[in-house]
């Protein structure tokens, strides 16, 4: 037995020496020859880039950069190296090569494209497998990266307001204030349902005066008058009634004559095996029917970078 313990001891110290091995012998800087000359190790990056072979593309614009730190092709290469981080799912990377082409490159004609991708980078840096793979719901997710995302899009617009990313960065913020609006809502729906009515009012009073004109604006006054009512504030809850009947007279919150029937019954109370397994993020609770609209984010792919001459 003994003897047996220490083979599978040495097993996996050789297996651990091997992996390290391995690890060091694939330096970028090693495996590109150093017989090419920076226009040729730039047409391989592109290459795999084009092929879709963003590991190699990075290992090669690295390399590249590390050769030809003033070459011809260093600017592009650290644009085409934030577009490779991208897709291959290493959000924090764009976001760390973003900002250094930014810093070391404020003028340049591109700068908008590293912003850009800074921002699309800042809303999937939470996203593992799951998110990559799976109909998640991200209105339940933390919003700080929504926020994040939404204020470098923000700076985009502010920075360069005539950008050719600018359209989308525009659309994208929308869904963005649309999803943190949703997440008040959810939140909101969590203290309403443990009978914290002064928590869930002042989520649903946020969304009124922080995020007008999202989907889940009416959801919000229907929070604020049925926890008012709750809490015995005549006054209040009729202001937000009021609002909500002259806005929004098909919420499902009133009935044909308007009158107030009620925010909604949580029927979630007991949820089903799916949904307390993913935590709420797959499944269909019964209290999202009313959110379920709400635009998602584009589904169109990362742009890439425009070529020195555009």
């Amino acid at each position: 037995m003994r003897i047996f313990k220490f083979n599978i001891t040495r097993i996996l110290s050789a297996l651990f020496i091997s992996a390290a091995l391995v690890g060091c012998a694939s330096s970028p800087d090693e495996e590109v020859p150093e017989t090419l000359s920076e226009a040729e190790m730039y047409k391989m990056a592109t290459q795999s880039i084009d092929s879709g072979r963003y590991e190699e593309a990075i290992k090669t614009l690295r390399t590249l950069e590390s050769r030809y730190p003033f070459g011809s092709f260093a600017e592009q290469s650290q644009l085409d190296i934030i577009y490779a981080y991208f897709m291959n799912y290493e959000p924090e990377a764009v976001r760390a090569a973003a900002d250094r082409f930014i810093r070391l490159h404020p003028n340049h004609p591109n700068a908008d494209y590293a912003l850009y991708m800074k921002g699309l980078a800042s809303n999937t840096s939470a996203m593992g497998l799951l998110e990559r793979y799976l109909p998640l719901d991200y209105t339940k997710r933390d919003p700080g990266q929504a926020r994040q995302s939404f204020g470098e899009f923000s700076e985009l617009l502010n920075r360069y307001p005539d950008s050719r990313y600018a359209p989308d960065a525009r659309q994208r913020m929308v869904a963005l204030r649309n999803r943190l609006a949703a997440y008040e809502i959810h939140a909101a729906n969590y203290y309403m349902k443990r009978k914290a009515y002064v928590a869930a009012t002042n989520r649903g009073r946020y969304v009124i005066e922080n995020l007008q004109k999202t989907p889940a604006v009416p959801e919000a006054l229907a929070i604020m008058v049925e926890g008012y009512q709750r809490m015995g504030l005549i006054e209040p809850a009729n202001e937000a009634l009021e609002v909500l009947r002259l806005n929004y007279p098909e919420s499902d919150a009133l009935n044909e004559k308007g009158e107030f029937i009620g925010y909604q019954s949580f029927g979630d109370v007991n949820p089903s095996l799916l949904y307390t397994l993913t935590f709420g993020l797959l499944g269909d609770s019964g209290v999202d029917q009313q959110l379920e609209n709400i635009p998602a984010l584009s589904e169109e792919p990362a742009p890439k970078p425009p070529a020195q001459d555009d």
